[in-house]
């Protein structure tokens, strides 16, 4: 069983930037950040393999760069220019298995609560 746990979700204006951090207990191979906005599928944004190969939505691509500690088993996602269309709540997840696809979402078997990111104009 694998537990994740978000943190460094806030408010910050257009423009600004963001770091969340998930800290991971258990072997994980995959991981990954999802976004759900209110009324929204949720989607991908980011994902890492244990390599450190990375796959990033279109959306965030320039923007958000997604690591991790191997070590610490800690993941990270690093967010600059920060736009009101990225406000949403943000799900670290993860999974053993070698391909590190953002989607589908339910191939991912472990999920964290979320931390809410708000970003005004």
């Amino acid at each position: 069983q694998v537990q994740l746990v978000e943190s460094g979700g806030g408010s910050v204006q257009a423009g600004g930037s963001l770091r969340l951090s998930c800290a991971a207990s258990g072997i994980t191979y995959c991981m990954a950040w999802f976004r759900q906005a209110p009324g929204k599928e949720r989607e991908g944004v980011a994902g890492i393999r244990g390599d450190g190969r990375t796959t990033y939505a279109d959306s965030v691509k320039g923007r958000f760069t997604v690591s991790r500690d191997n070590a610490k088993n800690i993941l990270y996602l690093q967010m600059n220019n920060l736009k009101p269309e990225d406000t949403a709540m943000y799900y670290c997840a993860s999974h053993v298995r070698f391909s590190c696809d953002i989607e589908p979402s339910r191939i991912y078997d472990y999920w964290g609560q979320g931390t809410q990111v708000t970003v005004s104009s």
